[in-house]
């Protein structure tokens, strides 16, 4: 049985994460992001790193809102005049922009393997993995790999005036490597929850529809956040992803 400060804290995890993520949504209602794709990975990473995305939006977030960048715009200084962030600002931003499209896939994936079982079967369960949470990973992966490069591509399109192919392709250049650099981070949590902290140390199975399940995939999802940094540093480096 879950230890009762486990199934409180959890509770409480999630609810810091809905809470962040409604007063982003909240705040962006009234001063929309410049770049509309950012109005749904600001909430998306809060849903998972809760107060920690909550302070980083307010103190970086807003500096691409529309009434920042409209006043820039009114000043004379033009449309990208505003500063730029700080090298360890952009790549964070980066990463949540990764991370949201993860977050997104894998919250559906789960959802969608643990009503429709069959879904498992389709990717793997039984006929290549004996273990069902292998077949999973692979839906988790293709989901969170399309909405992950549909987020960069309506990033890099419009801020390189790119057209729609040329727009894909850098998309799946800026964001392969950063998507499978965060899942390796997220598995690799999950793995560890799965296997051997709930079976051996909790006593008993991490299943998807409780509490606990998702308090672990929050901390999954920051782990893959660690893991896409170098990346994404690299990638904004390189220039190969935008700097935002």
């Amino acid at each position: 049985m879950t230890p009762l400060w486990l199934h409180a804290l959890s509770i409480l995890a999630i609810l810091s994460g809905l809470a962040s993520a409604l007063l982003i949504v909240a705040d962006e209602w009234r001063d929309p992001q410049h770049m509309a794709i950012m109005n749904a990975v600001w909430p998306l990473t809060a849903l998972f790193a809760g107060p920690l995305a909550l302070m980083f939006y307010f103190s970086h977030g807003k500096d691409a809102a529309k009434s920042r960048m409209a006043s820039h715009e009114s000043s004379g200084e033009g449309h990208h005049s505003h500063p730029k962030s700080s090298t360890p600002v952009a790549v964070s931003k980066a990463c949540a922009h990764c991370g949201s499209g993860c977050a997104l896939g894998d919250m559906i994936a789960e959802w969608l393997a643990f009503f429709f079982p069959v879904v498992a079967l389709w990717f793997g369960w039984q006929s290549v993995f004996a273990e069902k949470i292998f077949a999973i990973w692979v839906l988790d992966f293709v989901l969170a790999f399309g909405f992950g490069i549909a987020f960069q591509y309506f990033t890099i399109k419009p801020m390189r005036g790119l057209t729609p192919l040329k727009g894909l392709v850098a998309a799946l250049k800026a964001d392969a490597l950063s998507l499978t650099a965060w899942q390796v981070g997220m598995y690799g949590f999950m793995g560890f929850a799965h296997f051997w902290l709930f079976p051996r140390v909790v006593g008993t199975e991490l299943r998807v529809p409780s509490v606990e399940f998702w308090f672990m995939m929050q901390i999954a999802m920051l782990a893959g956040f660690v893991t896409a940094w170098p990346m994404n540093w690299w990638l904004i480096r390189a220039g190969i992803k935008e700097r935002m």
